[in-house]
């Protein structure tokens, strides 16, 4: 089983085929969303609401999504891992929003955000 890539996603668009994704936020989840080989597993940022309980997303820190997407992006051998970018984590500036987009690459471990 091979690791989905962003080509692959093109592929299945171009020739009309269905791109699957799931949301996993942590190892577990994210463990049983990869064995059924989804094409992407997306870390929301609405594991603030389910997860941590909160009301909203709004207080989702960029270093708690960074830490839910490391767990994801340890144990997925198939799907492409994507970060969820947090409220006021990509608003404040272009360059803000590398730098931190950077992070969920380097530090997440993810495929994209």
């Amino acid at each position: 089983m091979s690791r989905v890539t962003i080509q692959d996603l093109e592929k299945k668009k171009k020739e009309g085929q269905k791109i699957t994704m799931l949301t996993a936020y942590d190892a577990l989840f994210a463990r049983i969303v990869d064995a059924v080989e989804v094409d992407v597993i997306l870390v929301g940022d609405s594991l603030g609401v389910v997860v941590q309980g909160k009301e909203n997303t709004l207080s989702v820190t960029l270093d708690e999504m960074i830490y839910h997407t490391q767990m994801v992006s340890r144990v997925a051998q198939h799907a492409l891992v994507i970060g969820d970018m947090p409220f006021m984590s990509y608003q404040v500036s272009v360059q803000e929003a590398l730098k931190n987009a950077g992070r969920f690459l380097q530090e997440g471990g993810a495929s994209g955000v």
